[in-house]
């Protein structure tokens, strides 16, 4: 069993966290933040949708490689992309974007990394897909799509600016 999303899909769930945040912020005071790779082009459709509501805010691009908690556990050496927070994090009230929630482990070193720039006063979190099944107790503020997985499923997402096509794709483990 397969479950495919387009790009359709894609762009209604960019729209409705967009929405989400926009109502909860109508006067803005807060900053984006990706998480590297593709929360940031998360992020970036964010922010042109919250742009086109007439609410501009600033957006930052987050590098986690080094605050994963698996590094002794990979083959090889993570890329490191570098952050680009062009903004103050002290007092920031932050909304963390991510493509994918999962385990919550991604979030936990999104957070820790944050940290090492400063003391936000608060940080949310929006994510364009929740799967479900966490590991660790990180709940969204803010969800595009909300997808029935098991927990040994991939879902693999493909954005057009890494991958060239808008596409997420749910397919069953076979090995599991």
């Amino acid at each position: 069993m397969s479950t495919k999303l387009t790009e359709t899909d894609i762009s209604k769930g960019v729209e409705f966290i967009a929405n989400q945040i926009a109502k909860g912020n109508p006067d803005g005071g807060f900053v984006l933040v990706g998480v590297r790779s593709r929360g940031d082009e998360v992020a970036a459709r964010i922010s042109e949708q919250l742009s086109a509501a007439g609410l501009v805010v600033p957006m930052g691009i987050l590098d986690i490689s080094l605050y994963r908690d698996d590094l002794a556990h990979l083959n090889s050496n993570p890329k490191l992309q570098g952050s680009e927070l062009p903004f103050a994090v002290d007092k920031a009230n932050i909304i963390l974007v991510d493509d994918v929630l999962f385990t919550g482990r991604t979030v936990r070193a999104a957070i820790d990394a944050i940290m090492d720039y400063g003391r936000p006063s608060q940080i949310e979190l929006a994510v364009l897909i929740d799967r479900g099944h966490r590991e660790l107790p990180f709940a969204p503020n803010y969800v595009g799509i909300k997808l029935e997985t098991q927990r040994m499923d991939y879902v693999d997402v493909k954005l057009k600016e890494t991958d060239g096509i808008d596409f997420v794709e749910v397919t069953q483990n076979k090995n599991p």
